[in-house]
């Protein structure tokens, strides 16, 4: 019993000595040199809604706060933020895209069989592209500018209504969001070869390959099925801060959670860096006053 014990014991100390070398070494591995660095600010690096500031080890993670350009339904962009949602459909996740992730997409999506086919496809492990303050982003400026244009044309021709009054307003601060408060990062492409990624996004200031998951959907629109694409989300979503950089986010946890989470006056830049398997850690961090 004693030699079973014991051998038992050095057996599971061997066994988390294993795990926990082969975790450091990946660790070293994917922070090497750099595949890409983001420098975010709190539009797109959100804070937690809880914290326990009072317990000294409490950890802090700030989650990625990405969007997709989509036409559907509202002919505006959709939020699309990184829990799921119907904002994570983009117009260009479409039948040609899933053929080059390997989805076999040749079933029609307006009949009863091709409806079940479609509903039992489970989500893919898949390469995604993030943009930061590029194309897509001007994109969705532009659209809330031009959706502005559009009610305030709407109040003049009809001064004195209230409906019109409350939808220019509720405009100019869907406008004034998009362009000093909503994330401006973007999941703008996907794939599965990193390489081939890399050689058509080449900022790696500006684009970031991350892993995540997509699958078909259908979609009803009139009665009828349509198949379009969503993203399930990013594999990797929330970024801890390491302890070195407690302090700065710590004065505005207590803040925000205080104050129905004012996020106005909680500003700042973080370098996130993606490593060799594209998993990210924070290098630096800066209060914006």
């Amino acid at each position: 019993m004693t030699w079973s014990r014991t051998h038992t014991f050095v057996a599971g100390m061997a066994l988390i000595l294993a795990t926990n070398t082969v975790a450091l070494v990946g660790v070293a591995y994917n922070r090497g040199e750099p595949e890409s660095t983001l420098t975010l600010t709190q539009r797109e690096l959100g804070m937690p809604y809880y914290w326990d500031f009072e317990k000294e080890n409490s950890g802090i993670a700030l989650t990625l706060q990405w969007r997709v350009l989509s036409e559907q339904n509202t002919g505006l962009f959709l939020s699309g933020l990184s829990y799921a949602g119907s904002g994570s459909m983009p117009d260009w996740l479409d039948k040609a895209k899933f053929t080059t992730l390997g989805f076999d997409v040749s079933h029609s999506d307006d009949t009863p069989q091709g409806r079940m086919y479609y509903e039992k496809l489970l989500p893919k492990d898949v390469l995604l592209v993030l943009e930061l303050d590029g194309p897509a982003y001007r994109t969705a400026l532009e659209r809330m500018r031009l959706h502005l244009q559009k009610e305030e044309a709407l109040l003049e021709a009809n001064v004195g209504k209230r409906e019109f009054e409350g939808r220019a307003k509720n405009a100019k601060q869907q406008f004034d969001n998009e362009e000093r408060v909503n994330s401006r990062l973007f999941v703008i492409d996907a794939g599965l070869d990193a390489t081939s990624l890399r050689a058509k996004y080449l900022d790696r200031n500006r684009y970031a390959i991350v892993r995540g998951q997509v699958q078909p959907r259908l979609v009803e629109n009139n009665r009828k099925s349509r198949l379009a694409g969503y993203i399930n989300g990013l594999s990797i979503n929330q970024i801890n801060v390491p302890a070195s950089y407690r302090p700065v986010f710590e004065p505005l946890l207590r803040h925000v959670q205080s104050n129905q989470r004012d996020t106005a006056i909680a500003q700042y830049e973080v370098s996130v860096v993606y490593g060799k398997r594209l998993e990210p850690w924070i290098t630096a961090v800066k209060r914006s006053e």
